[in-house]
């Protein structure tokens, strides 16, 4: 039997320098580069859906053993790591040393078990490479002020997370002249005509949005943007697994893994999913937005997370299998529900076109309840009475999580955005958790309804 230590497994590493010198011709990945320009980052070849597992992906990833042997990773919590040579580290700052060989300067710059997650992130989401953060938000906001330049123009999607918006109509105006035009994405006619020749660089969507549950015709939308020559930026937070962008077209997936990916709904933490070309760029020393803004992820969260990737597959069908059944049932009673595995949602067969097979339609169903004083009543049954879930904001726990999105996650809109938005007063957005029976949370969720009569 091969030696876990030795090397000699399918995918196994436990690769180190030699102790008595740097070994300057060590083998290693071949991106995460520290290049003296940013690169230029072209679109990816669009290859045909429907036949990307990630599952399959995740298992294909490299695994890292632990430094004795262990089965798992050791954790690399040195925030600066020694050279042999002093030559060594001139080389390592003028790029010619890196990650790709094995060699680390400082973690807010590059960590090894940070740097595994980011190996696990680009498997999940078919891309070449990728880079995590220390929160979903920082890498929204470093890849798009990488990609844009002052005066530049963002084509977005007017269905964004709230903070997406916020940051896109009232931080980047004022901090980085940076302009955006919120659209109809669905709408391919407007979508063009609002990308403005030689200033949009960018078009960003969710490819599930936050809370409408719309689902973005991403293949159309990389089409009409690269024929102007904009870049596709879009976050799946919504739908891990679910949907594969990059594989759609996409040229940015970004993550916020707080969510779903981790599951337990105790870290904070992002990725940015994409060419390497794009994530050496964010690196580089003069020009680099993760470099220079320094989002840095802890390599203890780093390795909590790899732990929990991957059984994500199992957790996402269990989510998926759970809000459907609940919004069947829930239509069936007569209640307006949103959820893009229902026949009558108008993005269904869309999804069903794009998505990967036997991951379901996401793990996340919305209840309109017409007011917000209706939607609070109906939570405060379901929390405190029928104990089917918990009122608070975020997704992808164990447990159920209801909020109103109008008063919470999207009131950083004001009202008009919001009607544009598809965002009614009264929407309750639920993640499904998958704790407990099927039948069980049922029962809790019917008496609640009860009590609303």
């Amino acid at each position: 039997m091969a030696d876990a230590r030795s090397g000699n497994l399918p995918h196994a590493s436990s690769r180190k320098r030699s102790g008595a010198a740097d070994d300057l011709d060590g083998g290693g990945e071949d991106f995460y580069k520290h290049p003296k320009k940013p690169s230029t980052l072209m679109p990816p070849p669009t290859s045909a859906w429907g036949d990307h597992d990630p599952a399959a992906a995740l298992a294909s990833v490299r695994h890292e053993f632990g430094e004795h042997g262990g089965v798992n990773m050791s954790i690399e919590a040195s925030a600066t790591f020694t050279v042999m040579e002093p030559e060594t580290m001139r080389r390592m700052f003028a790029g010619e040393l890196g990650p790709d060989r094995d060699f680390f300067i400082y973690s807010r710059h590059f960590n090894p078990t940070v740097l595994n997650l980011g190996r696990q992130m680009a498997a999940l989401e078919g891309t070449e490479a990728a880079y995590c953060t220390s929160s979903g938000m920082s890498a929204i906001s470093s890849v798009l002020m990488q990609l844009c330049s002052s005066g530049g123009h963002i084509l977005a999607s007017q269905s964004l997370y709230g903070g997406t918006h916020a940051l896109l109509t009232h931080f980047f105006p004022r901090a980085c002249n940076i302009t955006t035009t919120f659209v109809d994405i669905r709408d391919f006619d407007k979508v063009r005509d609002a990308i403005v020749q030689g200033r949009t660089t960018v078009m960003y969507f969710e490819a599930m949005s936050n809370p409408t549950l719309m689902v973005a015709n991403i293949p159309k939308l990389a089409e009409i943007a690269h024929e102007k020559g904009v870049m596709v930026v879009v976050d799946n937070t919504f739908a891990p697994m679910v949907l594969s962008p990059a594989r759609l077209g996409a040229d940015v997936v970004v993550h916020s893994i707080s969510k779903f990916i981790s599951g337990g709904a105790d870290i904070i933490a992002g990725a940015v999913c994409g060419p390497a070309s794009l994530v050496n760029s964010m690196m580089d020393l003069q020009q680099g937005a993760l470099m220079l803004l320094g989002p840095t992820m802890n390599a203890k969260v780093a390795f909590e997370l790899s732990e929990r990737i991957p059984h994500l597959g199992l957790r996402i069908k269990e989510h998926c299998c759970r809000a459907l059944a609940f919004a069947q049932r829930l239509k069936a009673l007569g209640l307006k529900v949103v959820y893009p595995g229902l026949e009558d949602h108008p993005d269904h067969e869309l999804l069903a076109s794009i998505a990967n097979k036997d991951y379901g339609s996401g793990g996340i169903l919305c209840i309109d309840m017409e007011t917000e004083e209706r939607a609070n009543k109906f939570m405060h049954i379901l929390q405190n009475d029928t104990q089917f879930g918990f009122m608070a904001v975020s997704l992808g726990y164990y447990e159920t999580l209801m909020s109103c999105s109008g008063s919470s996650t999207s009131s950083e809109m004001n009202e008009e955005e919001q009607r544009l938005a598809g965002i009614s007063p009264g929407l309750v957005r639920m993640s499904i958790g998958f704790v407990g029976t099927l039948e069980q949370r049922w029962e809790q969720l019917e008496k609640a309804l009860a009590g609303m009569k």
